[in-house]
């Protein structure tokens, strides 16, 4: 297979599987694994997710309006502002000094994205059986102290196949926050730490990109956001109706299929 239409059905995987609790990382690794698709210091995979950001950014772009201009004088949408970029901080520090590490280490191991897949997938669908509680049925009134954890939590997400947006979820419903609320609340979180991650992966590789690279980082984008415009508009009414216990065996299944795979093929 090519590398065009490598790149096309990668950034269509990232975009499809960047807000759902899967880990779109740990996806784009392994197909990209199964089509033989290599790229110059895995900056297409990470690069790519520029598209899945401006996607929400698009659905978003509403509410986006509407929090900043009402901060000036409304303490709630300053407050929802200060919750989020909290939350974002752990991951700035962390990712930058593990940065090396989970490029050079965790991105190039199948068996780790393969074991984090299943007992991710686990965790969600015990959560999902859970009686709990929520105290917070608004992502934008989440108190600051469960936004910071939340943050900590998110950077469990540096593991491949962990899943950024699973993490939070799951870190925010036991915090008392509800189903609907803790997506949200995640897809908001989403677009600092991503445009974070790939503003310094795009630094840090930039001067080893060259122009077929770059080419095919424009296909992965495109296909990003249209699979990612999909899954936002859509995916908030699929969770309130279902739960997540679903994503939890299809991440199960996925790590199975990923341990035989490689039994095979190797």
């Amino acid at each position: 297979m090519n590398d065009t239409l490598s790149a096309a059905i990668l950034g269509f995987v990232e975009g499809l599987t960047e807000f759902l609790p899967v880990s779109s990382t740990g996806h784009v690794l392994i197909v990209g694994e199964m089509l033989d698709f290599h790229s110059t210091g895995h900056a297409f995979e990470v690069v790519i997710q520029l598209g899945a950001i401006i996607a929400i950014l698009g659905v978003y772009a509403k509410k986006l309006f509407e929090v900043f201009t009402a901060a000036p004088h409304d303490p709630q949408a300053r407050r929802f502002i200060l919750s989020v970029l909290i939350a974002f901080l752990p991951a700035v520090f962390i990712g930058i000094l593990a940065h090396d590490f989970i490029k050079r280490v965790l991105f190039d191991s199948p068996l780790i994205i393969a074991t984090s897949l299943i007992l991710g997938g686990i965790v969600l669908i015990v959560i999902d059986r859970m009686d709990l509680h929520p105290k917070h049925d608004d992502a934008m009134k989440i108190p600051l102290g469960k936004a910071l954890a939340i943050g900590f939590i998110q950077c469990l997400a540096m593991i491949p196949g962990t899943s950024r947006s699973g993490s939070t979820i799951v870190g925010a419903m036991l915090m008392g926050v509800s189903k609907r609320a803790a997506a949200e609340f995640s897809f908001f979180l989403s677009m600092p730490t991503m445009a974070g991650a790939f503003a310094y992966d795009l630094y840090k590789n930039y001067d080893l990109l060259n122009a077929d690279d770059m080419t095919l980082i424009v296909i992965g984008f495109v296909m990003a956001f249209i699979s990612a415009v999909i899954v936002v508009r859509h995916l908030l009414d699929f969770i309130s109706r279902h739960g997540y216990a679903i994503f939890g065996y299809w991440r199960i299944l996925v790590g199975l299929a990923i341990f035989g795979y490689f039994a095979i093929a190797r």
